[in-house]
């Protein structure tokens, strides 16, 4: 990990990125304290493809659903939390 004062980086802005582009971590210090860091950002590895995760998540029946939340939940979600009425 290398270090570079604010200066040097605004300075050598591109040249900075490309290293960081190869894989180097670059911290930029104001006087002897490190303020920021510049990382590279991780690419995806492979495609996201439909289906991945089937038969890995049990199916849930549909009343799991479509039944109504119980009295006391759907209270909290509507923001009326006094309690059971």
């Amino acid at each position: 990990m290398s270090t570079v004062t604010i200066h040097q980086a605004k300075t050598n802005l591109s040249k900075l990125i490309a290293r960081v582009e190869a894989g180097e971590e670059i911290v930029i210090m104001r006087g002897k304290n490190p303020v920021a860091r510049l990382e590279p950002i991780l690419k995806r590895q492979g495609k996201r493809m439909a289906g991945m995760l089937k038969g890995k998540i049990p199916d849930l029946p549909d009343e799991f659903f479509f039944e109504p939340l119980p009295e006391e939940e759907l209270r909290l979600w509507e923001g009326d939390d006094e309690g059971p009425r």
